[in-house]
């Protein structure tokens, strides 16, 4: 999730993001150019692309930025769960003892046992921590004000909004921020679609390069990069899942038999139709989520905040609408 490195002194450091091997490869994997106009129509993948344009203006680390949205959580008043908190938050629990035992040492937070449940622990914000919030809201601002520079400022509040819709109910009053709801927005929508097809050996993320390779035929490694606008490193490894599964098999280029072609095989024309399927559910999910017309208005602020790094995104995600 991205927030702010809350300092001891109160100072803070740019937004990150919960940690994980994918979470850390998504900020690195999106490069510029044209986006695969086949996705461009779904809001999770547009949510995806701007969460790594964002978190790839962070320079704090990432056990900061968990320390910011508890500190702002609190805010609202003592929290009588640790864990519930840390449930709202979608921080793992193992992390959010690490996230208080830093709050409370540096005597931002107070930490004790909740008497109606031995086993709980109370939170509560105290003046160093109300003051570190407090800066920690101005960079978050600050950040945010950049980062949302392509919008206008009647934009900027819709736009959050429409994704603090994408939250659980319990998390859509505690986080701040344009910077963080895109993040927990596109961390909850990636997890639900992933739901869809436990037990498959298939992710979401499986669907941009299988459904490519269904209409593009033999395709080399290097091309699908560039159709999906993701850099080498990021196509090798979901290239190495596909083939490992069995889906994806590494031929010889017909046009060049000196370089070889990614071809889907049997196995993967059947499991491109299941991630369809989850993928397709997911769309009717977010869209019942986001109300009437707030998929397509979604659809078409994110596209503008894309503009900078993806030239005609914002065309490309108008045209998704009208079809």
């Amino acid at each position: 999730m991205t927030i702010v490195r809350v300092e001891p002194g109160g100072g803070t450091r740019g937004p990150h993001v919960e940690t994980g091997p994918q979470t850390q490869a998504e900020e690195t994997a999106e490069v510029p150019g044209a986006l695969p106009e086949a996705l461009t129509g779904f809001v999770g993948y547009l949510l995806r692309r701007v969460f790594a344009r964002f978190a790839a203006c962070s320079d704090g680390p990432e056990d900061g930025s968990r320390d910011f949205l508890v500190l702002d959580a609190l805010t609202g008043g003592d929290w009588a769960s640790q864990l519930d908190l840390a449930e709202r938050l979608g921080i793992n629990r193992t992390l959010m003892v690490g996230v208080v035992d830093r709050l409370e040492g540096r005597g931002q937070v107070l930490r004790t046992r909740n008497p109606d449940n031995r086993r709980q622990y109370i939170l509560s914000l105290t003046d160093e921590g109300r003051s570190a919030v407090e800066a920690g809201r101005r960079a978050v601002a600050e950040r945010d004000a950049r980062l949302t520079a392509a919008l206008t400022p009647e934009q900027v509040p819709r736009l959050n909004t429409l994704l603090a819709r994408l939250l659980p109910p319990g998390a859509q009053d505690l986080v701040r921020g344009t910077g963080h709801l895109v993040a927990q927005a596109h961390h909850r929508l990636r997890r639900l679609g992933d739901e869809k097809l436990a037990g498959t050996g298939l992710r979401v993320r499986h669907y941009g390069p299988l459904s490519l390779l269904a209409t593009s035929g033999p395709c080399p490694q290097q091309r699908l990069a560039q159709e999906l606008a993701i850099s080498g490193p990021a196509t090798s490894q979901l290239v190495d899942e596909l083939v490992a599964g069995g889906m994806v098999h590494r031929g010889r280029d017909p046009h060049d038999r000196r370089r070889h072609a990614l071809e889907l095989t049997e196995l993967g024309h059947t499991q491109l139709k299941r991630v369809a399927h989850a993928v397709g559910l997911l769309a009717a999910e977010t869209a019942e989520l986001l109300g009437p017309g707030g998929e397509d208005e979604l659809r078409t602020l994110l596209g503008r905040l894309l503009e900078p790094a993806h030239p005609g995104a914002a065309e490309a995600t108008a045209t998704a609408r009208r079809d």
